[in-house]
């Protein structure tokens, strides 16, 4: 028989499963894992650098904190849950991978996913691309009266920037606004086929937020915070947030 992939010493107590527990309600369901496989089948990260959901968490509960906490698959999670809603008891693995992410040093963690955060948190906006407001607000006019010149059928189409009193805030990923701007007039149709009273804004008018994903608290919060500040001060009644 060949050797065993994980050997265990000294018994299997786990100091960062123990502080995830802590943080998560009723401990996030961890130790009742059934090893059934349903949170692996459905996740877009299984097999990436030899892990998935199911493997990871079973090495959280085996103890094996140092492999955990500095294996590069816990940047290629998407965060996206379709692992807790497949998982029959609901375990919160998301934020076990979120919670190793923090671990990491900020220097270690990936200059994408970094940067982008960081140029967030430049911008008024909050885009990740680094895009002003300014530029923003221009290609969206831009693309609008494009679209009314060269359509017929959206002749009354409207795509408004800093309406006071909408009734939704629309957040718009700042990928479509520099690369694809027309990837931005389908929604604009749906929102004005259907009466739908929105607007965007020149504060806080980008979806993404890449300081979630780098597990970094205060930025998440700053741009969190920020984005709300600009549905308040315009008055809006729901946020939207297309991400």
């Amino acid at each position: 028989m060949g050797e065993p992939a994980i050997v265990l010493e000294g018994g299997v107590k786990s100091a960062f499963k123990d502080k995830v527990m802590e943080l998560l309600p009723e401990g996030g369901n961890l130790n009742m894992c059934l090893t059934c496989g349903l949170c692996s089948s459905g996740c877009p990260a299984t097999g990436l650098e030899d892990m998935d959901p199911r493997k990871f968490l079973r090495m959280a509960m085996l103890g094996l904190d140092e492999e955990i906490l500095k294996t590069d698959w816990v940047w290629m999670c998407t965060m996206c849950q379709r692992c807790i809603y497949a998982c029959p008891m609901q375990i919160n693995i998301p934020q076990l991978v979120y919670q190793a992410r923090k671990t990491w040093k900020r220097e270690d963690k990936p200059k994408g996913i970094i940067g982008s955060c960081d140029q967030a948190i430049r911008t008024e906006g909050n885009s990740a691309m680094g895009a002003s407001s300014e530029d923003f607000k221009f290609v969206v006019e831009d693309i609008l009266e494009e679209v009314c010149e060269e359509q017929e059928s959206c002749k009354n189409l409207v795509a408004p920037v800093n309406k006071k009193g909408a009734e939704f805030f629309l957040n718009q990923n700042s990928r479509e606004p520099v690369t694809e701007p027309d990837e931005m007039v389908p929604l604009w149709k749906i929102l004005n086929y259907v009466g739908a009273d929105w607007t965007y804004g020149t504060v806080g008018w980008a979806a993404e937020n890449y300081c979630m994903f780098a597990a970094e608290d205060d930025d998440w919060e700053q741009v969190v915070r920020n984005k709300m500040k600009a549905v308040e001060d315009l008055g809006i009644k729901s946020w939207l947030n297309t991400e």
